[in-house]
């Protein structure tokens, strides 16, 4: 699945190979990562 995305993006506690290909790395998931890269993404904030 990572694989066939577009815009690739892991939390910063994943495994390292997967943040080797990722076009994004968010924060972990103790400190809302998804929900800040959906700020970042979907909703243009930083």
């Amino acid at each position: 699945m990572f694989e066939c995305a577009g815009l690739k993006i892991a939390m910063a506690n994943a495994e390292e190979y997967l943040k080797e290909k990722a076009d994004y790395i968010t924060t972990s998931n103790n400190e809302s990562g998804v929900a800040k890269a959906i700020r970042k993404f979907v909703f243009n904030e930083e």
